[in-house]
């Protein structure tokens, strides 16, 4: 399975927002991956480093794959994680 999302958090995938976002692909059992949208390139999205070293920014569309049992709840909860900004962002 395969979707594109826009990054809401002004973060991007830095910092807190980038750890939530690991945090719930690890808590799935599916196999899940991210790259930037016009890119072919992806990476685990379950890795810290990979996924802070891609250096996705605010308003960029990525590209998440999830193969497994769980494929689609993940797709669905991480897209609500890059889809919510953080809680700083709406001061």
């Amino acid at each position: 399975m395969e979707r594109i999302v826009t990054v809401v958090p002004k973060a991007g995938l830095h910092a807190r927002p980038a750890s939530r976002f690991v945090e719930t692909a690890n808590s799935f059992d599916a196999d899940v991956q991210l790259g930037r949208a016009e890119d072919d390139g992806l990476v685990s999205a379950a890795s810290m480093l990979a996924v802070t070293g891609l250096n996705v920014s605010h308003g960029e569309d990525v590209r998440l794959v999830a193969d497994g049992d769980d494929a689609e709840s993940a797709l669905d909860a991480l897209e609500e994680v890059l889809s919510t900004p953080e809680s700083d962002d709406e001061e």
